[in-house]
């Protein structure tokens, strides 16, 4: 589960972004300024960090340099109320991956975490190791006790989603836009095309597989 960071001194547009992204899957941690942010790295690891820019204590402008100077290297989405090019040239100078105006809307501040955690997971070294089994997400691999096997990269992509979540369920449409992006003509069958070809692969695999919940997707189950 991706560990995101919340950090906003206005409580109401806090606490709907954190209501919303934990509606769909994101474990959060909320700060409500920059110094606040900093004592929650210090214990709890973060994979993508919202932030607001005016804030008091420390600003979203001085948190963001603080952490790229620190080699932090996980996607910041900088939120704010001013629009100018010159203040969304300063955000980005000062190290944000991306950037959105208030007031924000909730979808598309979605797709924007969505899209800077594939970037980021493409750009970090990413393994899941299950008993015998091990996925290497940078080489394509699925390592088990007998044999390597490369696989095609949406049928890995797609089997290291479920696996990264066991027991929860992705419909297909959640796969479709996760794996394939929201502008895809791709058919929403084309899950199904890649569950059977996965299956077919690793069907003689006591450590996981995958389950059709009728009605609802997949998910993953974990034999150990």
């Amino acid at each position: 589960m991706f560990n995101i960071l919340v950090v906003d001194d206005n409580d109401n547009i806090r606490n709907l972004m954190i209501t919303y992204l934990e509606r769909k899957g994101y474990r959060t941690i909320a700060a409500t300024d920059g110094l606040e942010a900093l004592a929650v790295l210090e214990r709890e690891p973060i994979d993508l960090m919202i932030v607001d820019i005016m804030m008091p204590n420390m600003d979203g402008h001085t948190l963001t340099q603080d952490l790229r100077s620190a080699n932090y290297d996980f996607p910041i989405l900088m939120i704010t109320a001013k629009e100018r090019m010159e203040d969304k040239r300063k955000g980005f100078l000062a190290g944000t991956d991306d950037y959105m105006v208030k007031p924000i809307e909730l979808d598309e501040m979605l797709l924007r975490v969505i899209a800077l955690l594939r970037r980021a997971k493409v750009n970090t070294e990413k393994r899941i190791v299950i008993g015998d089994v091990i996925l290497d997400y940078n080489t394509l691999i699925v390592k088990t006790k007998k044999k390597e096997i490369l696989i095609p990269k949406k049928e890995f992509y797609l089997l290291f989603k479920l696996l990264s979540y066991p027991k929860k369920i992705f419909t297909r449409r959640d796969l479709m836009n996760d794996i394939w992006g929201y502008d895809t003509d791709s058919d929403e069958r084309t899950v199904d095309v890649h569950i059977r070809r996965l299956r077919e692969k690793f069907n003689d695999l006591a450590e996981f597989n995958i389950v059709t919940v009728k009605g609802l997707g997949y998910k993953a189950e974990i034999n150990l």
